[in-house]
């Protein structure tokens, strides 16, 4: 009896096994640490793996253009998987919002960020230690555009343009600040907070009326059209527990 139960739970495994597959996923520099999360989650649920290389949106676009092998995409806008689908690039009628994200200015320093963003009003920046404001490229990254949007809105571009280092993504400009290179920078809020609390240092959590809806969509990418790990990745971001996580990390879903 004890014989077979093992044999049973043998052949289960060798058939879970059998099933499970890979998929490489091109992940938004801003969705890092929730990707991470659901992955893990993932391979746990459903056996199958996934292989994650974190970016700026624009620089996907491009390696994908000239062929990169990555079978989903997980933007940080919704423009830019339309325009793959549009190309020929991307699965028709997969493409789907995972998440909404939200645009914050950061400092390292506790008190250095006032809840209003009024730190940006300084006609001093100088004076008050912030000789470096950082942000990702806008032509590269979604939350780079946005942030010249904010910057524009509150009409602070005097003060702020010539104190600006852009970073190739969301992912380098944080960087930037919590190294502290600049004291300042306009990141993901998923980067710097978990279950509604600031992590670290200051922040101001810029409304989303100031920029346009930081709408994040995900899609099938032509490579990934015969892999099952790949649909079943994009249904799992559809889940409860994808979901949760997503959240967790400040999202709008």
């Amino acid at each position: 009896m004890k014989s077979r139960l093992m044999l049973a739970v043998a052949s289960t495994l060798f058939f879970v096994a059998a099933q499970a597959g890979e998929v490489t996923v091109a992940v938004a520099a801003n969705f890092t640490a929730p990707m991470q999360h659901i992955a893990k989650a993932f391979e746990q649920d459903t056996g199958h793996k996934a292989q994650l290389a974190f970016g700026a949106t624009g620089k996907f676009y491009a390696q994908i253009k000239n062929g990169a092998p990555f079978a989903v995409l997980l933007a940080a806008d919704d423009e830019t998987p339309a325009r793959l689908e549009k190309e020929g690039l991307a699965i028709a009628s997969t493409r789907f919002t995972y998440a909404t994200g939200r645009l914050a200015l950061w400092s390292k320093s506790p008190n250095l960020v006032d809840d209003k963003g009024e730190v940006l009003r300084n006609n001093n920046l100088n004076k008050i230690g912030i000789q470096k404001i950082a942000l990702a490229d806008p032509k590269l990254a979604p939350y780079g555009r946005a942030a010249m949007e904010v910057i524009h809105k509150l009409g602070v571009q005097d003060n702020v343009v010539p104190k600006l280092v852009q970073g190739e993504s969301i992912g380098q400009t944080y960087q930037f600040v919590s190294t502290e290179n600049a004291q300042l920078g306009f990141v993901a809020l998923s980067q710097i907070s978990v279950d509604e609390r600031i992590t670290q240092g200051s922040a101001w959590v810029v409304p989303q009326s100031m920029h346009a809806p930081l709408k994040q969509d995900a899609v099938l990418l032509k490579v990934g059209k015969d892999n099952a790990a790949a649909h079943a990745l994009l249904k799992y971001l559809q889940g409860d527990t994808a979901k949760a996580i997503i959240t967790r990390y400040g999202y709008a879903l």
